[in-house]
């Protein structure tokens, strides 16, 4: 049985002290010897596993054939932003978990094929454009947000015909996907390549708009759009609650990526916002916002920086990948250690972690055993600066400024079986109804999308 063709990385000495990608992808050569691996099964289990439902052994024929043309147009057909997925969706849980090949042995690096045709398409300035034209029906359909369930619910919108109109508070494009993920994960330059495909089919953006405070749901309604598509994600920090963290030099993940990322902190004072460059930083959580905080940490020039986690290392929700390439560049993980308290000095900057030794319990209804404190482990780590990523919630200033849009306790939107919230033709997916990852969010614009037209046929 085969094995599935690594891609080569750049040495991990060199790559922590800038922000450039891990890698480049595949060659040429490399591509057709992986693509040549895939089965073309008949009934391809694979596609079950991709939640935008991608055509898998279709696109991988076309790269079989030396013809990434066809294979992106394959892509585009169901995901809007394949250079995106290629480089940040969890393969290994999804797509690649249910290839046949898994089975016995590895399965076919689909996130990588699906980089690699998107890529060259960028950097040949090839037209992946196909020749068919589709007909306007001039019904206007508003999406707030412009992070992945957002762009891919209006690209779906787009495809169908609809004049479609993207709201977003901040003054660029792409949610998440520019502030919350590191330039050396998605660059910019890619990110904005799929916008752009998006802009040239039709979708208008409008920046810098605050819907529910700078224009209300009501005032979309009004100026004639048919329906509305709420992606306004996950802005909301959580914290531990633990005495001392308000103590400067604590920063939630979300303030240190923004900063670093959207406002390229990194070349500051070239560009105007400027983020502390802690030289020995702690950072707390084991997801892949983690391992990205602690891995621009090291780029900013962190002598040391400990990922501190509650539960074991195995039961990090962060990739395989991601946790390799931490370790590689330096981060030294802590788990089953949980903080209690920051101890600050005299001018109220942190200068200490006090932290406690975990074991694990019984399995919660999370399906993890439940971490709980060992007694009398408690031992301090000095620090000059925290990170806390510990998730976020979802944004609550478009659910709290609108009349009739219900939540549940914890803030996310309620929706039915077909995304609509609890005003009618008005829909909601991502993170605001608590979608995970990045992928998730573009399956519920999907299906939000289909919901969208049905419910638009029936009016």
């Amino acid at each position: 049985m085969s094995q599935k063709l690594k891609i080569l990385e750049r040495d991990p000495q060199i790559r922590k002290n800038d922000f450039e990608q891990v890698s480049a992808g595949y060659t040429n050569c490399e591509m057709l010897a992986e693509s040549k691996r895939c089965l073309q099964c008949k009934k391809p289990t694979c596609i079950s596993g991709c939640p935008v439902e991608v055509n898998i052994p279709g696109f991988i024929k076309h790269l079989c054939e030396n013809n990434p043309k066809k294979a992106i147009e394959i892509l585009n057909q169901k995901n809007n932003l394949p250079a995106v997925c290629g480089r940040v969706c969890p393969q290994e849980n999804q797509c690649e978990k249910m290839c046949v090949l898994a089975k016995k042995g590895e399965s076919i690096s689909i996130g990588n094929l699906e980089r690699y045709a998107a890529d060259i398409i960028v950097k040949n300035d090839i037209d992946d454009d196909d020749d068919e034209v589709i007909e306007k029906n001039n019904i206007k359909v508003a999406v707030i947000g412009s992070g992945p369930a957002g762009l891919t619910c209006g690209g779906d919108l787009l495809k169908m015909g609809y004049d479609v109109t993207i709201y977003e508070s901040l003054h660029d494009t792409g949610g998440v996907l520019r502030y919350g993920i590191p330039e050396f994960r998605l660059p910019k330059k890619i990110l904005n390549k799929e916008i752009d495909k998006l802009k040239k089919m039709g979708m208008k953006i409008i920046l810098n708009t605050l819907v529910g405070r700078t224009k209300t749901v009501q005032e979309l309604i009004d100026n004639g759009y048919k329906a509305i598509f709420v992606a306004v994600g996950a802005g909301l920090p959580v914290f531990l609650g633990i005495p001392g963290e308000n103590l400067n030099h604590i920063y939630c993940s979300n303030e240190f990526l923004v900063r670093v990322n959207l406002m390229r902190a990194f070349n500051f004072p070239d560009y105007d916002t400027p983020v502390h460059r802690g030289k020995h930083v702690v950072v707390v959580g084991g997801g892949n916002t983690g391992m990205d905080s602690a891995r621009t940490a090291i780029r900013l020039g962190a002598e040391t920086v400990k990922l501190i986690y509650r539960r074991s290392e195995s039961e990090m929700p962060a990739r395989k990948e991601e946790r390799i390439h931490a370790r590689e560049e330096g981060v030294e993980f802590i788990p089953l250690t949980n903080p209690v308290r920051f101890i600050g000095d005299e001018r109220k900057f942190v200068r200490a972690v006090e932290c406690i030794k975990m074991e694990l319990g019984e399995y919660n209804n999370s399906g993890r055993r439940h971490p709980n404190e060992i007694a009398g482990s408690n031992y301090i780590i000095e620090t000059d600066m925290v990170i806390l990523a510990l998730g976020l919630h979802p944004n609550p200033i478009l659910p709290t400024l609108t009349k009739g849009l219900n939540t549940d306790d914890r803030g996310y939107l309620l929706i039915d079986d077909n995304y609509m919230t609890s005003i009618r033709g008005v829909f909601a997916g991502g993170d605001i109804v608590g979608g995970s990852t990045v992928i998730e969010a573009m399956g519920m614009g999907k299906r939000a999308a289909k919901a969208i037209i049905k419910y638009l046929g029936q009016e």
